[in-house]
């Protein structure tokens, strides 16, 4: 497994980004670090700018969390583009999702309603969308769901210019498998099929994530991608338990962010790069002499490291324009804009970070 190999890295490589690196013609150089191990992983100047854009992030994140004033970075693209967290958790949405959708006090509790709300949430992915349901409905649960009455507020909602699927990423039509016009039509009757596999039952009975990953991967519509996102936002829940670090399946972006960061994968997979990654994040924040505020002592996890890679694809479309991808794309389509409503930072309880969080424990800040 790749996160058993020994990691000896012979040349300290520059990212070009962090440390201005200008050669004679007003190019910028690209070094490429050489991991020795079993056969050669060479790693290209990305690879460090991976750590270096995960610690930036996280400085920038703490320093939005304490409300501090702008500027949060010195560094031209973090500041200039939109970029999603280090921790997947983190992210505005996955907030609103774990405290005003999971653990909410005032809705039902039990695993299939539990589950209901989630999936519901997580096939749009947006914030506006699930505030319009609740509007319009009150209580948003299974017991009282009704596909004509939903389909109707959701209708409107579209007649009247409302985009009611979030862009960050793309759900499928889903029209060949149950027939509807409409994509929220057949992906309501998606989540009805669920609940009627008593899905959440059988999550709840899965002994790891790779079970749970492999049940949604049996519904039609669902691929590889969505079914690895919508078991990690089960495992928000009290449904099931499993560990971030025993599974991991790389999306779109983050393949493409693995072939900017290793010129030659040395033999292993891309989830097995993704491992041996988030197993030495703590060797290579000190190596390169990285101060990492972790999430009040959480280490990166798989999905983290794994959205990282997304991110770091992005980022180097203007950090190292030289170091080409899978797709071509050399431009950030959005940029950063203050969302100007404060988060009050809420993570599942089983993790034990609240208390922490609640007692004003914040590290300091120490921008690279």
């Amino acid at each position: 497994m790749g996160a058993q190999l020994p990691l000896d890295i012979d040349g300290a490589g520059k990212s070009l980004l962090w440390e201005t690196a200008v050669g004679e013609q007003g190019r910028l150089h690209t070094p490429t670090i050489i991991v020795q191990h079993l056969s050669p992983l060479k790693v290209t100047a990305a690879y460090e700018s991976y750590w270096r854009f995960a610690a930036e992030r996280q400085h920038i994140f703490f320093k939005r969390a304490k409300q501090a004033a702008q500027p949060w970075t010195r560094n031209s693209v973090l500041s200039t583009y939109k970029f999603t967290n280090a921790y997947r958790a983190s992210d505005r949405v996955s907030q609103y999702l774990i405290r005003n959708v999971i653990y909410r006090e005032d809705l039902p509790s039990s695993n299939g309603e539990v589950f209901f709300r989630i999936i519901l949430f997580k096939l749009f992915n947006k914030i506006e969308t699930w505030k319009l349901l609740e509007k319009e409905f009150g209580v948003v649960a299974y017991s009282e769901y009704n596909f004509e009455r939903y389909c109707d507020v959701l209708g409107r909602a579209m007649r009247r210019g409302e985009t009611i699927y979030s862009a960050a990423y793309i759900m499928p039509p889903g029209s060949a498998a149950f027939g509807y016009p409409a994509k929220h039509q057949n992906h309501l009757r998606l989540l009805e099929e669920m609940m009627k596999d008593r899905l959440p039952d059988k999550l709840q009975d899965a002994n790891c994530m790779q079970t749970a990953f492999e049940l949604f991967r049996g519904y039609q519509t669902i691929g590889d991608f969505l079914a690895y996102q919508f078991a990690t936002d089960i495992n928000y829940s009290t449904i099931t338990n499993f560990s971030e670090m025993d599974f991991v399946v790389p999306g779109p972006g983050a393949r493409d962010g693995l072939r900017k960061c290793f010129a030659d994968f040395g033999g292993l997979s891309e989830p097995e790069l993704i491992k041996f990654v988030a197993d030495k994040q703590e060797e290579e924040f000190e190596r390169l002499g990285i101060n990492f505020p972790s999430l009040w002592g959480r280490r990166l996890q798989l999905i983290d490291c794994q959205n990282l890679f997304c991110e770091v694809d992005k980022f180097s479309r203007v950090a190292h324009p030289d170091i080409p991808g899978r797709t071509g794309r050399m431009r950030i389509k959005q940029k950063f804009s203050k969302n100007v409503e404060p988060i009050v930072f809420f993570y599942p309880p089983k993790w034990g970070l609240n208390e922490r969080i609640q007692a004003g424990a914040f590290p300091n800040e120490v921008s690279d």
